[in-house]
């Protein structure tokens, strides 16, 4: 059974820095993919970063993009998610994902949700201005 465990969220001012951490376990493929979703009240889910596993690739959001780094530590099937510069705007629950490996890592489908095939319960990230 695949589990994706989410942490680190918490409340910050805006300027401040978060590092959100995904511990993965249960999914037994070498190479996939796992991407960083956030999603604010009111809102449509919305992809931040992604990783190729395998690859070491990775991919962001136009509105994170210089800000976020997303990271891997494989020996402890853990993906990190650090943000700094953070913004109100960056305010929501923040959600990993997997999905499994293919060869257009940079199309831009691999923003949607509905490419992702297991999910964590999330970790609440709040800025304040």
């Amino acid at each position: 059974q695949v589990q994706l465990a989410e942490s680190g969220g918490g409340s910050v001012q805006a300027g401040g820095s978060l590092r959100l951490s995904c511990a993965a376990s249960g999914y037994r493929e070498t190479n996939y993919f796992m991407a960083w979703f956030r999603q604010a009240p009111g809102k449509e889910r919305e992809g931040v970063a992604r990783l190729d596993i395998g690859g070491f690739a990775t991919y962001y959001g136009d509105s994170v993009k210089g800000r976020f780094t997303i990271s891997q530590d494989s020996a402890k099937d853990t993906v990190y998610l650090q943000m700094n510069s953070l913004k109100p705007e960056d305010t929501g629950m923040y959600y990993c994902a997997v999905s499994p490996w293919n060869y257009d890592f940079y199309s831009s489908s691999w923003w949607s949700p509905a490419r992702y095939i297991h999910w964590g319960q999330g970790t609440q990230v709040t800025v304040s201005s």
